[in-house]
């Protein structure tokens, strides 16, 4: 059996790990063109309004209430660990690691792409991908710093994020672009659907916060505060500057990919369309170091928990794992040369039976451990643990059926998806026999 102890020393408190879940969930309103050219302006603002609802909310809550409960480095994957046992433990860790290839992948190329738009030559041949790898290397050396650095960071750079979106909306609001009503935008459910899916990509990934709990101030009392602030200022960074857009009477039809910075230049000047690429860097940087933080504490957990070799628990002073960063690293660095445009159902995939995990371990931790100290609750008992998992699993089920047909080359997504949960199935008995897992009964 082992305890889950917290980290001792300086730690994250309340603003800085607010900061960072920003970065983890959001970095702004980038991603949203296309939900406003497909919806409109009414129904665009409606489902950004709405998802969190089903979506956020309940996720925020059951982060809240566990994360409260049990502050153990390593987050969900202790949770799991101990509501279900280690195989199911090593599961939800497999998952998101696994989700995390195709995540992390994305960032710094995506960095790169904005970098091209103030240096056309950044993106061409193999400058491209050692331009990609330099930023990793950067996240790599922030992280090396510790938790209170990249929580710290991750206010200055939301700051710079965020700047740009501001100053949109002032401009919005003192002018008109195309004078006289705004145009209206035929919708469809078939649209309404594809909204809600791209709101449900900009509202994702609450429990990657969950990971530092051992390294938070009070957590406690941090973590269900971190959740209700993180949410309300998504949704006002997200609604406040398409709504003020709107009322420049600028035709829905003129969004679309990337379109911030076209924007940006027709309603304010064309330097704050400069700066917005600018903030889209920051925001895919912000991003990437955010998330390193958190994945980085999976594999600290899974060797604390007896799953994988105790180098990986192999911390500095200021408690950065640096085994897990350093291979991590290595791990993201070595898959910049795939393409993953098409791969995207895979993070759906990984992600989302990893978050139905999460609301089983919610609800087998009300049964199992009712006594268990629980400072934050969701209100409502039993039945609430239970439910509150309905909505966000059921618009899992709907992103499935609406990319099932997804294919990666002649391969369906699903298929690869299928194969490496198998995979995890494997690695885990190899592990086992290797390694011989623990069981986690208490938090510090």
């Amino acid at each position: 059996m082992t305890k889950i102890a917290p980290i001792s020393g300086r730690k994250l408190t309340l603003l800085p790990l607010a900061a960072a879940t920003y970065f983890m969930v959001s970095g702004g309103a980038y991603g949203l063109e296309e939900l406003v050219q497909t919806s409109g302006y009414q129904m665009a603002l409606g489902i950004l309004l709405l998802t969190p609802l089903l979506w956020s909310l309940p996720t925020g809550l059951m982060v809240g209430e566990l994360s409260a409960a049990i502050p153990a480095e390593g987050g969900f994957y202790v949770w799991v660990h101990r509501a279900l046992g280690p195989f199911w433990g090593f599961q939800e860790a497999w998952l998101s690691l696994m989700a995390s290839v195709f995540d992390m992948a994305i960032y710094p190329p995506l960095f790169v792409t904005y970098l091209g738009r103030l240096w056309p030559a950044a993106p061409a041949g193999n400058r491209g991908i050692l331009l990609a790898a330099a930023v990793i290397m950067a996240a790599l050396t922030w992280n090396l710093l510790g938790s209170r650095a990249v929580g710290n960071g991750s206010i200055l750079l939301g700051i710079f994020l965020l700047s740009p979106f501001a100053l949109i909306t002032l401009y919005a609001l003192f002018r008109q672009v195309a004078p006289g009503a705004p145009s209206t935008f035929a919708f469809n459910r078939g649209d309404v659907l594809t909204g809600i899916l791209v709101a449900m990509w900009n509202y994702m990934g609450w429990d990657n916060a969950s990971t530092v709990a051992g390294e938070v101030e009070n957590p406690q009392r941090t973590y269900p505060r971190v959740m209700l602030l993180t949410l309300a200022a998504i949704i006002l960074s997200y609604i406040v500057p398409i709504a003020a857009v709107w009322r420049t009477h600028l035709p829905a039809s003129v969004w679309g990919n990337g379109s911030w910075f076209n924007i940006a230049a027709t309603v304010g000047a064309p330097w704050l369309g400069t700066a917005l690429v600018m903030a889209a860097m920051v925001s895919t940087f912000g991003s990437l170091n955010s998330l390193v933080m958190s994945y980085s504490r999976l594999p600290l957990a899974m060797a604390e928990g007896g799953l994988l070799p105790r180098v990986f628990s192999r911390k500095l002073e200021n408690g950065a794992p640096w085994v897990s960063l350093v291979v991590l690293a290595a791990c993201w660095t070595a898959s910049l040369g795939l393409s993953f445009d098409r791969l995207i159902m895979l993070d759906i995939l990984l992600y989302g039976v990893s978050l139905v995990l999460e609301f089983v371990a919610l609800a087998a931790l009300r049964i199992r451990e009712p006594e268990l100290e629980r400072p934050f609750r969701i209100p409502g008992g039993l039945p609430t643990a239970i439910l509150i998992g309905v909505a966000p699993t059921a618009l899992l089920f709907v992103a499935f059926v609406k990319n099932r047909d997804a294919r990666i080359g002649n391969v369906s997504a699903l298929t690869v998806a299928m194969a490496l949960m198998a995979l995890g199935v494997v690695f885990y008995f190899v592990s086992a026999w290797l390694w011989k897992p623990k069981v986690i009964v208490e938090n510090a």
